[in-house]
């Protein structure tokens, strides 16, 4: 187990096996969480949080309707252009 020290400015520095394990990189930002217990640090979410009921239909009308005869020739036409001549 690692320890640290917290410094006359209240900084503390996590052991590098522990960033490492984590994937932090200098200036992320951490949530840091009272659980009465000691204190809990999570990267903060890069997004705030959403709900579907939020995002849903957000394209609707910018993209023309396809039927799934005309996804299936889409798709048909790519893997021919993709793979032409391999095989």
């Amino acid at each position: 187990m690692d320890t640290t020290r917290l410094s006359s400015k209240g900084q503390v520095i996590i052991p590098k096996a522990c960033r490492d394990k984590h994937q932090w990189a200098p200036g992320l930002e951490l949530t840091v969480i009272d659980t009465g217990d000691g204190l809990l640090l999570k990267p903060k979410a890069p997004f705030p949080a959403t709900s579907l009921a939020d995002v849903a239909g957000m394209f609707a009308g910018q993209v023309a309707r396809r039927s799934d005869a005309d996804i299936a020739a889409a798709l048909a036409r790519d893997v021919q252009q993709k793979w032409h001549g391999r095989g």
